[in-house]
């Protein structure tokens, strides 16, 4: 069997000669999150990988493919941060299963560490999703330094992190909230926790903050990685300012994807929490990417006001739109307990191995 490895060239646009390769490689991507969970309500589209990819502003990527003649068999992704004083980055490989155990994705591992080593990077991340019914797998069970939760070692995608020098950092709980119906009851508590609220203002927008609040919202997206828990994960600080704001929402949007942000204006004009709801083209649902209350500003029940304030405007601006997914730590009982308040069911886990 004969399988080359080569780096993917990101593309102007599809639709060219240019984007084949690209747009084989993106619909592997796809095939796989429908493999892993029987549908695509998580695979990102063409159109949304190549903003993706392309947003190399604050951060780099670098894909790479295997390929079976003209078929895209196996993928990886490298990213980070384009900071010089970051000292890790991330790595993602996947494998067609007609073509898994024959060292296929030990060599695109090499190549995506090879991109990370070039960088003088010392440290390597790597995540994987699992559903939750494999969570039931018998066997050891590997565990991270905090949280309740556990991964069985025996399955095969572990092994391979293992295998490969990786150490189990993080579990991530990823809980679905069915929403369908519940518009009026969202409104209502809502409209009593601001009627009770302290001096704390939640505002709204649509893809684009504000400019009198650009900068303090950059602020507040700096601190997420910091003032999140991080379990045993040494993670580089995200260095935010009012330009990369305005990266990522201009590539959001290009992707065809829509954000609906709410957040939390703190007395002195600072933004103290937010929560943002990204919305995928065509799909359903929507995701909730990040939700993060300031430390200085915690104890005011921002983050359910935040959350609430959210589903009220996801309600009116996309009511067809009736789940939504979010990931948090499984060490992170303040936010898993807003969740559960809010109906949030547990349907899978996302396990983040680092080594170095």
């Amino acid at each position: 069997m004969t399988v080359e490895i080569r780096p993917i060239t990101l593309p102007e646009r599809l639709g060219t000669p240019e984007a084949v390769e690209f747009e084989r490689y993106a619909d592997f991507a796809i095939d796989i999150e429908v493999e892993r969970w029987g549908d695509d309500r998580f695979a990102f589209t063409r159109e949304e990988m190549l903003a993706m990819y392309r947003d190399d502003d604050y951060e780099f990527r670098q894909p790479f493919a295997a390929w079976h003649g003209d078929a895209c068999i196996g993928r990886s992704i490298t990213w980070g941060e384009r900071d010089a004083a970051a000292e890790s980055g991330i790595v993602i490989v996947e494998v067609a299963p007609a073509f898994r155990r024959r060292g296929v994705g030990s060599r695109l591992l090499e190549r995506a560490e090879g991109v990370l080593t070039d960088l003088g990077r010392r440290r390597n991340t790597g995540w994987i999703d699992f559903p939750l019914h494999q969570l039931d797998t018998p066997g050891e069970r590997l565990r991270p330094p905090d949280g309740d939760a556990s991964l069985p070692a025996e399955l095969p995608n572990v092994r391979f992190a293992i295998r490969h020098g990786y150490v189990l950092g993080q579990l991530e709980r990823a809980s679905v909230l069915e929403i369908g119906g519940r518009t009026e009851e969202f409104r209502r508590e809502s409209a009593r926790r601001e009627a009770e609220a302290s001096d704390y203002r939640i505002i709204t927008w649509t893809d684009h903050v504000p400019d009198d609040l650009v900068d303090g919202y950059a602020a507040a997206r700096a601190r997420m990685v910091l003032d999140v828990p991080a379990g045993g994960l040494d993670l580089d600080p995200e260095i935010w300012d009012a330009e990369r704001v305005r990266v990522h929402e201009s590539h959001a949007t290009r992707g065809g994807r829509t954000l609906l942000v709410a957040a939390a204006v703190a007395p002195d004009g600072s933004i103290a929490g937010y929560t943002e709801l990204e919305l995928p083209p065509g799909k359903p649902l929507a995701f909730q990417s990040d939700t993060l209350v300031v430390a200085a500003h915690r104890g005011h029940a921002l983050g359910m006001r935040v959350k609430l304030a959210n589903l009220v405007r996801l309600a009116e601006f996309a009511p067809e739109r009736t789940a939504v997914y979010t990931w948090n730590a499984d060490e992170n009982d303040h936010m898993l307990a807003i969740n559960i308040a809010l109906g949030f069911e547990q349907h899978g886990f996302g396990a983040e191995f680092q080594r170095g």
